[in-house]
């Protein structure tokens, strides 16, 4: 029987046998709840027994006691002893140690989604969406390292929901590093199972670019939040294709991660947005990094606030520090008029905290989550039927509302307002209010392509990132399409909104060819030494990077919305074609099981090897989704599909489908129904 001492024997790639000291931790950082614990007598001794496996034997005794203090008092093992000491900040390239440059690559982009100023609880390695985590615990953290230390280009690491399972050799124009997290059996693919299977250490919950180490802050997500805005006013509210939001109001809730992007991005759009937020901490975060200009403390002076700028055309952010519902609820007793409303609270995660009921405090919620689950949940439906019903009052007086991906009208749905359903049955067609994907940024931006790509300068130096934005607007033509001026001057403007959080990052929406030209152009740089290396990556939150039926996927309507084939040949393909990371996810910003979701990265080293890979991968990585769309009947992505076949005739083929008549169908079907009937 082998034991400890042929286990040690046997790897060279391990954590020391030397217990680190415990690290200190600084006071006013936001700390993860504690999160649900439900496990047997027995199940959590295997627990102990999971976490205790990634440390030598002559350590157990001493560990053993801390780790099982933090399941029962935190819900999951986080082996704090094995943080580093201090703030973690994504240093330049050159100063990590590695035998590949890809290996050092992606501890810059691990750091970077650890950084205090980025990660929502750092301290629980969680980067966003109150549970996206890079991986469990510090003992995965630290023997990731260490593999991506010795990592060369002819060897592949492999993650499973944050384990690194080994190192495998492979060929340099392979993926240095395959990333599953939470993926799960179809029978126990259940919030219930999924709490399980975290709280023993074999699940990780990695949203979409938490777990897949490509965050790059709230920057990631402000284009596609400028974006949906911009488009939700010319088609709801009769802006023209180049005018903005100047005047009018946007209302919403969240300052965390994702949802920090929202007042910046109405801000960029030359609009007004209140931005209702529970936790004082994540407005003093956003408030300091000029993401919101102003701090309300009551509903009427955020929306005196509102008034005055908006009666001078000018734009403001306004943090509103209390609940949104009260926000929404003053609105309708006083009759302000909203222009357009949403809500991006973390709701995929509406019993665990992502959403806080009304009547309590931020500080009150943590305390019933800890003690009182039942009451909790309680107040968790009480307040969705008011905000329910406060939306319906709004919308009946001509306010736009929009789901923003968040599984809020899921989450309205499961506490048992069926009436919320679109078909008056069940949710598989979505609900009376559309998803933003569903109204706007599925047929204006993913049927073209057009999505959230995005690089990192690996050198740190805020001039390369100068240099990549210029270089970017040269490619982008203006003149194409009103998405292309968006980008364009998107880009042109990027620098002087200060959207940098962290490492020297950049999100620019672009369509198919637009990345691979860009890309072409970056690995060009770097091989003439303009530039330092680039990694390259997108948000999964992409034309084909998730399929999500009530998110990404809800304005396609040929039925396939409940597939989860697309992201997953996506993955697959990505992999064949050599991208340095690839990574597949369950649950994205919607909850678990109800979304897989993939994305990449692609580190540019100036080579022609990456060249070759760029010209497969990049068309690929956008098309695979548009070509999904196409065949759904989608008309943009129908046409998109028909141009790109002509330009890469002889390369690339996509099938399109025929179209019926309606009346065809129609009057058939009614009759074998009455049939049916009789």
């Amino acid at each position: 029987m082998v034991n400890n001492f042929d286990v040690s024997k046997a790897m060279t790639i391990k954590l020391d046998s030397v217990l680190p000291e415990y690290p200190k931790f600084q006071d006013g950082l936001r700390r993860a709840p504690k999160r649900e614990f439900t496990l047997t007598k027995d199940e959590t001794e295997l627990a102990l027994k999971n976490a205790l496996r990634y440390v030598p034997e002559e350590l157990h005794e001493e560990l053993a006691p801390e780790f099982l203090e933090e399941l029962l008092t935190k819900g999951r093992i986080y082996g704090y002893r094995f943080r580093p000491e201090g703030h973690i900040k994504a240093k330049p390239i050159d100063e990590y140690k590695g035998k590949c440059i890809e290996g050092k690559a992606f501890q810059v982009m691990i750091d970077n989604n650890l950084d205090f100023d980025i990660a929502l609880y750092p301290y629980e390695l969680v980067t966003y969406g109150e549970t996206g985590r890079v991986c469990q615990n510090w003992m995965q953290y630290r023997l990731i390292k260490k593999y991506l230390e010795v990592l060369t280009q002819d060897q592949t690491l492999v993650i499973m929901s944050g384990h690194p399972l080994g190192l495998f050799h492979s060929k340099p124009d392979a993926p240095r590093v395959i990333i599953t997290n939470g993926l799960m059996i179809g029978m126990f693919d259940d919030p219930y199972n999924f709490n399980r299977a975290a709280a023993l250490g074999v699940a990780n919950y990695g949203q979409m670019t938490a777990g897949g180490w490509m965050y790059i802050g709230p920057q990631g997500i402000v284009h596609g939040t400028y974006s949906t805005l911009l488009n939700a006013g010319r088609i709801k509210l009769g802006i023209p294709n180049d005018g903005d939001l100047r005047g009018k109001l946007f209302v919403t809730s969240g300052l965390g991660g994702m949802s920090g992007a929202q007042g910046k991005a109405v801000e960029i759009a030359n609009g007004v947005g209140i931005i209702a937020e529970v936790d004082y901490s994540r407005i003093e975060t956003r408030y300091s990094q000029g993401w919101v200009s102003h701090v309300a403390k009551t509903p009427e002076e955020a929306y005196s606030l509102a008034k005055e700028y908006m009666s001078k055309e000018e734009p403001a952010a306004i943090a509103f520090h209390g609940n949104i519902v009260d926000l929404l609820e003053y609105s309708v007793k006083n009759d302000i008029h909203i222009d357009l409303l949403s809500d991006q609270t973390s709701c995929h995660e509406v019993y665990s905290g992502g959403y806080c009921p009304q009547g309590i405090t931020f500080e009150e919620r943590t305390q019933l989550l800890a003690t009182d689950k039942t009451k909790f949940t309680e107040l968790v439906d009480k307040t969705l039927k008011a905000h329910y019903e406060v939306i319906k009052e709004l919308t009946s007086k001509g306010t736009y509302f929009f789901d923003y991906g968040n599984a809020f009208m899921k989450s309205i749905y499961d506490s048992g307002i069926k009436e919320i359903s679109k078909n008056g049955r069940d949710d598989k067609d979505g609900f009376i209010w559309p998803s933003y994907v569903e109204d706007i940024l599925g047929p204006q931006l993913f049927d073209f392509g057009y999505g959230p790509f995005r690089w990192v300068c690996l050198s740190g130096k805020h001039e390369d990132l100068l240099k990549t934005d210029m270089a970017a607007m040269e490619v982008i033509n203006p003149e194409r399409r009103y998405q292309d001026r968006d980008n364009w001057v998107w880009i042109r403007d990027a620098d002087k909104n200060k959207l940098v959080v962290g490492t020297q990052a950049r999100i620019l929406y672009q369509d198919a060819l637009g990345r691979m030209n860009i890309a072409l152009k970056f690995n060009e740089m770097v091989r003439k030494g303009e530039i330092g290396p680039v990694m390259l990556g997108r948000d999964h939150h992409d034309t084909g990077g998730t399929d999500s039926p009530f998110r990404e996927t809800s304005n396609i309507k040929d039925g396939s919305n409940i597939m989860a084939e697309q992201a997953t040949h996506i993955f697959a393909g990505n992999a064949a074609r050599g991208m340095s990371l690839i990574a597949l996810h369950n649950g994205g910003g919607v909850g678990t099981s109800k979304s897989i979701n993939g994305g990449f990265g692609m580190v540019l080293d100036g080579s022609e090897r990456v060249d070759s890979i760029l010209r497969s991968s990049m068309p690929w990585d956008v098309m695979g989704g548009v070509a999904r769309r196409a065949w759904a009947r989608n008309e943009n992505a129908m046409s998109t599909c028909v141009e790109y076949n002509d330009t890469m005739e002889g390369k690339d083929h996509i099938t399109l489908p025929y179209i019926p008549k309606e009346d065809l169908v129609k009057s058939l079907v009614e009759e074998a129904w009455k049939k049916i009937q009789e």
